[in-house]
């Protein structure tokens, strides 16, 4: 009688063993992680994960999906031909400098924006090198916008404040 019950134990484990999933992951840890470059969040554990792909994308069940914000800018190619611009140093701690050679428009100007989109700092161009305070700006990412005389954009970049 009692190696029945030993045997139908072993059964019943067996079995319970087969019915009843666990979780495939274990993630440890995880956090977000700041410093003078940017930010990241991190997951630390995850030994697999399925992709799903569609015609308008993919996604990672499991995985934090990076969210990239891009600027993507044309330049008019009668514009670009008449301009050389060139922003340095890239990324910068105290000014930068925008310098415009081959210019054939009067009044250009550049606008400093915040990532938010606000205005930080806007005047005229009239030399063909001009030095951009940031000094006092927070260590982030800016877009220096390019105008000429009709407020039209010729190009933006990206400028990163240590």
């Amino acid at each position: 009688m009692k190696n029945k019950i030993q045997q139908l134990s072993v059964l019943g484990f067996m079995c319970v063993g087969q019915i009843l999933f666990a979780q495939n992951t274990t993630t440890t840890t995880g956090g977000n992680a700041t410093g003078a470059g940017g930010s990241v969040s991190y997951t630390v554990g995850q030994v697999a994960y399925t992709t799903k792909t569609a015609t308008n994308g993919s996604v990672a069940e499991g995985v934090q999906q990076p969210y990239e914000i891009s600027v993507v800018n044309g330049i008019n190619e009668s514009l670009a031909a008449d301009f050389n611009l060139l922003v340095y140093p890239n990324p910068t701690s105290d000014f930068i400098v925008l310098t415009v050679d081959n210019v054939k428009y009067p009044n250009l100007n550049f606008q400093l924006f915040d990532i938010n989109g606000k205005l930080i700092d806007s005047k005229q161009i009239k030399n063909s090198e001009i030095q951009i305070p940031m000094t006092e700006l927070a260590a982030a990412a800016y877009f220096l916008k390019i105008l000429n005389n009709t407020n039209k954009e010729i190009t933006t970049f990206k400028i990163v404040k240590n």
